[in-house]
């Protein structure tokens, strides 16, 4: 099981550099699109703090 997990995770990997290879602008979109998304919950989550303590 412990080797079919690495397995299948290389040839993941082999297939996202693939696809950034050879179509670099829809995945630096993508890439764009969850660091913005990641950002988006970190600032809500710092807005949420902020809320809380005002009370």
């Amino acid at each position: 099981m412990e080797a079919m997990k690495k397995v299948l995770g290389s040839v993941l990997l082999v297939l996202l550099v693939f696809w950034i290879g050879t179509n670099p602008g829809p995945a630096a979109d993508v890439a764009r699109g969850i660091g913005d998304g990641v950002a988006e919950i970190f600032t809500n989550i710092g807005t949420f703090f902020v809320d809380l303590s005002r009370g």
